[in-house]
């Protein structure tokens, strides 16, 4: 057997691969203690704490200790200390990894300073900022313990108006697994549509045909009554027509008429979308939409009709919208109507001027 070396080409070997993704969600609260003289005295192990705020999909409070947040009574600095903590509020079956930070805000209201830079009396087990550290439901608070004596923090130039505000940034760490999927096949868009076309032109188990224009046209009973309720009660309703071979289509051009039955087969009207399309072509799918209760198409082309309002067919387009009762059609139309006649007015207005 061959040794396998270095040098070897490995998309000549039969190997697999994944690939470990590790980010970083961030997300920030900011907590404001207004009224700090009174929160002395509250007593060790009593805090004073944020609202709720979510990163990373769990939810997180900042907690405030004014006197000893360790709760150690025995503690030699005693209740002269303050404490800042991060907790873990929702519940989660696994640890969460995380990086945080506080910031305190000082009295000019426009600069933020680092806690641990600024106070770094911090017991020697203390929490170090690098991180990332770990939560659970068990640990679920990491912070400063103490942060700095009261005095200090009475001193500094965080305290304005006797009010403290702190700024945490939480960063949650998580990591996923990026798999190759080996026999994933590629997706490729659905040719129903196509299929229906097919069937439409070459005839394939017709049972009907319109006469239109002296033009012969085939189709399909069924697929018609899915698509048109009018076709469905001339189909399969209680007074269906007894003769139903071949329906002579009167009012109505055969190009109409086959771009009904391309969108009734395949959702789509070729060429609808183009700027080449006709208004008038448009306005005359509309009625034949409107005449067999399509109303998808009805809506499609009354929305192309509002696109391309302009002089020369803003008069039929608005008729067309009061026969039919397209609502926004005929909005559009007074819109652009009203719009001419001011611009009409002001262009008078001027020459008289001028």
């Amino acid at each position: 057997m061959a040794n396998l070396t270095p040098t070897q080409d490995p998309e000549t070997l039969n190997f697999t691969s994944s690939t470990s993704k590790t980010v970083t969600i961030k997300g920030s609260h900011k907590f404001k203690i207004q009224g700090y003289s009174l929160t002395k005295g509250m007593g060790v192990g009593k805090y004073i704490c944020s609202d709720t705020f979510s990163v990373g999909g769990h939810s997180w409070n900042i907690v405030f200790y004014p006197d000893n947040g360790d709760g150690n009574k025995n503690d030699e600095s005693g209740d002269n200390n303050v404490s800042l903590f991060i907790k873990l509020v929702s519940k989660c079956a696994e640890d969460v990894r995380i990086l945080f930070e506080f910031l305190l805000l000082d009295q000019s209201g426009d600069k933020w300073y680092k806690s641990r830079s600024h106070f770094r009396r911090m017991q020697k087990d203390g929490p170090q900022m690098s991180g990332p550290h770990t939560f659970n439901e068990v640990e679920n608070i990491l912070g400063f313990c103490p942060l700095c004596k009261r005095s200090e923090l009475e001193a500094s130039q965080f305290l304005k108006d006797d009010c403290l505000t702190i700024l945490c940034t939480v960063g949650v760490v998580k990591t996923s697994l990026d798999v190759p999927k080996t026999f994933a096949q590629p997706l490729s868009l659905s040719d129903l549509g196509q299929s229906y076309v097919h069937l439409l032109e070459s005839r394939d188990g017709s049972d009907l045909s319109f006469e239109v224009e002296g033009e012969t046209i085939y189709a399909h009973k069924l697929i018609l009554s899915t698509r048109s309720p009018v076709f469905k009660a001339q189909f399969l309703g209680p007074l269906k027509e007894e003769n139903t071979q071949c329906i002579k289509i009167e009012e109505m051009h055969a190009s109409i008429f086959k771009a009904l039955l391309n969108f009734i087969y395949c959702d789509v009207v070729p060429d609808l979308d183009l700027e080449c399309v006709d208004t008038t072509m448009t306005q005359h799918l509309l009625v034949a939409a409107d005449r067999y209760g399509i109303e998808k198409l009805r809506s499609l082309c009354e929305a192309r009709l509002c696109e391309n309002v302009a002089i020369d067919t803003v008069a039929s387009s608005l008729a067309l919208a009061e026969q039919h009762g397209c609502i926004q059609l005929r909005s559009t139309c007074l819109e652009f109507i009203i719009r001419i006649h001011h611009m009409d007015w002001a262009k008078s207005t001027y020459l008289a001027w001028a």
